[in-house]
């Protein structure tokens, strides 16, 4: 996924959409912009267990002091194969994400975001 996000769905269709049991996030008030290290909302657990609570946005970085990694592509690094388990996966509920453009800027020679893209949810 992308550095940047938006959940503006209110908490009542979050907590019916994925089913969730137990929600630890107090009042859910909407999140426009989402970057790393922000705290923001996460579906984790299975069954009766799934719960909504708060966590920062990202992955431990590999060496310590370091902000949190949104792009993980060296799945098999030492660092990563322990968070990659399913134990320490979660669902991030979403509205929209930006992504880079797929041409860099002309004048600039440097990939810029193409905004945020809106995503639907069918069931």
């Amino acid at each position: 996924m992308c550095n940047l996000y938006s959940i503006t769905t209110n908490q009542a269709a979050i907590l019916n959409l994925f089913r969730v049991v137990n929600r630890y996030v107090g009042n859910l008030a909407p999140l426009p912009s989402v970057f790393p290290d922000y705290l923001a909302p996460v579906i984790r657990g299975a069954g009766d267990e799934r719960e909504m609570t708060l966590m920062r946005w990202g992955m431990p970085p590999p060496r310590t002091g370091g902000p949190p990694v949104t792009n993980v592509r060296n799945t098999s690094s030492p660092h990563r194969r322990g968070w990659l388990k399913p134990e320490n996966r979660c669902l991030v509920p979403f509205n929209s994400f930006a992504e880079y453009a797929p041409e860099p800027n002309p004048e600039t020679k440097k990939r810029t975001s193409s905004g945020l893209r809106s995503m639907t949810i069918v069931r």
